[in-house]
């Protein structure tokens, strides 16, 4: 398609600020697309404007709301590859800077993956890198900023060697510290100007793969949600059960059907909890390539009456089953800090989750939610029970999982902290134009001349 991406900044904006993934916008991570939205709200007061760019497309499948079909016309893909485009944006960068330009290829060779396939994947990601150089110069960025770690973090890593600007990036977990040397994590975060990371335990692990000089540019940044925005549209169009309408018998797991998220013990706890309460219904939202397997063993622990599969759903389909439920269970092996358990927790549901990663920083057990051991059934089946029997409990849960949310998991708030970052790694801040700030081709910016050299 079609899309005009010239260059409409002022000449004194602070910083223009790219953004990459692999796959944008995606409803499984529709946390950057809000991070985004705040960033450019922040820009509306601070001059600052936020390019969204992507690897390829999502799946159909993955864009099912309106928001993000409007965000993906906005936003540019580097696949599928036009030849010319390939080859012209190459030797411009070879011909014009070709120090440079080779440089950045020892470096992609000495991150690549060993063997014949690492070898060819790291080409391709340096090829990329040459095609998004050419057009964040065209368009005067200079900050690129990467959500994980992994093949896109080589892209942004290799295009910030190409292009000479500077790239941050967020670090989410649990699979970039799965394959750490792989996917060369120290390197990145050495070159970053800095790391946000999602949680405390997310920064603790990358200070297990960061060189110690590197530590004091690993920060806290949240993902989170607009507490004013969710709860205006989970009212807009769902019918919310009454307080008379909840037996606490509703049941709502969200998440990708694959092992880590631990669905076959949640299914294991339907099972016992069923021998004392017939009428218990547990909704599955998601999909994944676990989903037949999951489905046979619903079938095998006879709970076909009690379990639905409703697969994928947009944003506003999942508050909708939300507001229908009585508890939000999360039975994961391995996450982040999961912004849909924000979101169950903003619908003042009662959660119950499991204790890995930075969950505990998000639900306190007992103050705002339970915390279970992963894989521990019986904990898991108890907590459950007791949240069914206590609809007074359930409500303060609830509501203390909401006042945590909007406290500590405001979109908005955490915008305001990236934000600041990035304008504090060159030398500015909110509102002070770059002319005033920083003179020209100091190191702490990139050169002017190297701005719209395409």
């Amino acid at each position: 398609m079609s899309k005009d991406f010239s260059n409409k900044t002022q000449d004194n904006s602070p910083l223009r600020i790219a953004y990459l993934t692999g796959e944008y916008p995606r409803v499984t991570d529709t946390f950057i697309q809000r991070e985004v939205a705040a960033l450019r709200q922040q820009g509306e007061v601070n001059e600052t404007t936020v390019q969204t760019f992507s690897v390829r497309l999502p799946q159909s499948y993955e864009s099912l709301s309106t928001a993000q079909k409007e965000e993906s016309d906005r936003t540019r893909y580097l696949l599928p590859v036009q030849p010319l485009e390939l080859l012209t944006a190459h030797s411009l960068l070879l011909f014009t800077r070709p120090r440079r330009y080779l440089k950045t290829l020892r470096l992609a060779w000495k991150t690549r993956q060993l063997g014949v396939r690492g070898t060819i994947y790291q080409l391709i990601y340096f090829l990329e890198a040459g095609i998004l150089t050419r057009w964040l110069h065209h368009l005067g960025i200079e900050h690129l900023h990467n959500h994980f770690g992994d093949s896109s973090g080589t892209v942004t890593m290799l295009a910030s060697a190409l292009g000479d600007f500077g790239y941050s990036m967020t670090l989410h977990g649990p699979a970039i510290f799965f394959e750490p040397y792989r996917w060369q994590l120290s390197e990145k975060i050495s070159r970053a100007k800095f790391v946000s990371c999602i949680s405390y335990f997310c920064r603790s692990q990358a200070m297990i793969f960061a060189p110690l000089s590197a530590w004091p540019n690993l920060h806290i940044v949240h993902c989170g949600i607009d507490p004013k925005a969710f709860a205006e549209r989970a009212f807009a169009d769902v019918e919310t059960l009454t307080s008379a309408q909840r037996t606490g018998h509703r049941l709502l797991f969200v998440g990708r059907l694959a092992a880590a998220k631990g669905l076959p013990i949640l299914l294991q706890s339907m099972a016992e909890l069923k021998l004392t309460c017939d009428d218990i219904q547990l909704t599955v939202v998601g999909d994944g390539e676990d989903r037949a397997v999951l489905e046979a063993q619903v079938s095998a622990l006879n709970l076909t009456e009690s379990v639905d599969f409703v697969g994928y759903q947009s944003p506003d389909a999942v508050q909708g089953y939300l507001r229908q439920s009585d508890i939000f269970v999360m039975s994961s092996f391995a996450e982040g800090v999961p912004v849909v358990l924000m979101e169950a927790m903003m619908a003042g549901l009662p959660v119950v989750a499991t204790q890995i990663a930075g969950i505990s920083e998000l639900v306190e057990e007992g103050v705002n939610g339970f915390i279970v051991p992963p894989g521990d059934i019986p904990s898991l089946t108890a907590r459950i029970q007791r949240l069914m029997a206590d609809g007074d409990l359930r409500r303060q849960l609830g509501d203390r999982g909401r006042v945590k949310v909007s406290e500590s998991f405001n979109i908005h708030h955490e915008a305001k902290k990236l934000h600041q970052l990035m304008l504090s790694s060159y030398g500015l801040s909110p509102g002070i134009s770059r002319q005033a700030s920083t003179p020209p081709n100091t190191p702490s910016s990139p050169p002017k001349s190297k701005v719209g050299a395409f």
